[in-house]
């Protein structure tokens, strides 16, 4: 097919969510559910245009995806502007940590009871299901730095933190099953895939963003020098952060969302909350600027307008990722077979598996009922789904377990995109006005 006849697709199809913005915003639909239609549209069962077969296709398909949650856990990062010694951090910790384990045991528990799938193959089955993504859940992230909602902060420290916690289970079903080396006894596993992995990007990455945002910001400020390119500072912290991370054995995924975070960090050392931005970001936002060069330099103002031309740039480019992959989920849908069980298995994902973990995990916690039901219930599979999916395949997952976990986890996406996509609104909206009553006098 030609280079100008997927340019022709490619334009209908954007110029088509362009236009259908606001109808959309009217109705209970996400936008996700708008590209995964399109997908399906697109493929076999369609005007078969798009025919990626995630078996022959896993290693371009993992590069697409990789690429589109690191670009979304960046800008998770850019949103969280609490310190880490924040309390508010306790809840997406336990989230990350505790819930996903429960949720991946529990998952392991049921493939292997209810699917006959090998030890190693539902571990690995349930490491790719259990980490809530980013890229889908924008709907109930933070809608600022300063947002201080438990429930949003909460569910954005998640999907920040779960996409890179979720590799070592992912290790360590691939070894059970031969395709990694877990060390006599597992110890190369628990040192380098578990402890060394998770705090080694946290630190690369957290080292790296708080770094270049300084001396960016450093340069600005005393010589005038390295104004501009907000952009290339994004693209480049991201690849830094991941490459140096990577290279160095530790986890990109953290690397990159604690770069973001650190990054974020770099703003709150000027006393600024806004200023205009200019250029796309600041057009992206509904802001104008004369004199962009006098905030990018100003003593008071160089650090919050960078991190806002940074964000602003991310978010474009987060949406872009967002629309490639979940076309790609959309056509790849005809091209698996689900079985019956694996129905029964997606409801006691969603209904039973997610729900108990969120509550084991936040025993105690000082959550509300209504919190606690939507952290429960919002826990959105996606692109880092996909991501894993692909990982295993090109890393040899025999082709019989391929196929059955293919299908599982395409299903399970496609079902959290519907899902939440049609209830994610009027949730939201009822939990904003009880909230309001109750803060009311």
């Amino acid at each position: 097919m030609s280079f100008a006849f997927w340019s022709l697709i490619i334009g209908v199809l954007l110029i088509l969510m362009v236009l259908s913005g606001t109808l959309q915003k009217r109705l209970p639909l996400s936008t996700a559910m708008l590209y995964l239609a399109a997908g399906f549209a697109l493929g076999p069962a369609g005007w078969v245009v798009l025919t990626p077969h995630p078996l022959d296709h896993a290693a371009l398909l993992e590069r697409g995806a990789e690429v589109a949650v690191l670009i979304s856990l960046f800008s998770v990062g850019l949103k969280l502007g609490l310190p880490l010694s924040n309390r508010h951090w306790l809840l997406p910790l336990r989230l990350a940590f505790v819930s996903m384990t429960l949720t991946v045991a529990l998952i392991a528990a049921v493939g292997v009871l209810g699917l006959g799938l090998p030890l190693g193959a539902a571990i690995l089955l349930g490491a790719i299901l259990a980490p809530t993504d980013p890229v889908l859940a924008s709907d109930v992230q933070v809608e600022s730095s300063g947002d201080r909602d438990r429930l949003r902060f909460s569910l954005t420290g998640e999907g920040g933190l779960n996409d890179g916690a979720a590799f070592p289970f992912v290790m360590l079903g691939l070894g059970l099953l031969g395709l990694h080396d877990l060390g006599t006894g597992g110890w190369r596993w628990l040192a380098v895939d578990v402890v060394w992995a998770t705090a080694g990007g946290l630190l690369i990455g957290g080292a790296l963003g708080a770094l270049i945002g300084r001396l960016v910001v450093y340069l600005r400020t005393r010589h005038q020098e390295s104004v501009g390119l907000d952009e290339f500072l994004a693209l480049g912290l991201i690849a830094l952060a991941y490459g140096v991370a990577v290279l160095s054995h530790a986890y990109g995924f953290l690397a990159v969302f604690a770069a973001g975070l650190a990054l974020q960090r770099v703003k709150e050392q000027s006393g600024m909350v806004h200023v205009p931005v200019a250029g796309a970001a600041g057009r992206a936002n509904g802001q104008t600027d004369d004199k962009p060069a006098a905030h990018a330099t100003h003593d008071d103002h160089a650090s919050a307008y960078m991190m806002q031309a940074v964000r602003g740039f991310n978010e474009q480019m987060e949406r872009i990722g967002e629309f490639a992959v979940v076309l790609v989920v959309g056509a790849m849908l005809p091209l698996t077979h689900l079985p019956a069980r694996a129905i029964v298995f997606m409801a006691l994902l969603f209904l039973v598996i997610r729900p108990v973990s969120v509550w084991l995990g936040l025993l105690g916690a000082p959550v509300s009922r209504d919190q606690r039901i939507m952290m429960a219930w919002f826990g959105i599979r996606g692109i880092g789904s996909v991501y894993y999916l692909m990982y295993a395949i090109s890393h040899g997952l025999p082709r019989p377990l391929a196929e059955q976990i293919t299908a599982i986890t395409l299903a399970a996406v496609t079902a959290s995109i519907l899902l939440h996509g049609v209830s994610v609104r009027p949730m939201m909206h009822l939990y904003c006005r009880r909230k309001m009553r109750q803060a009311s006098p």
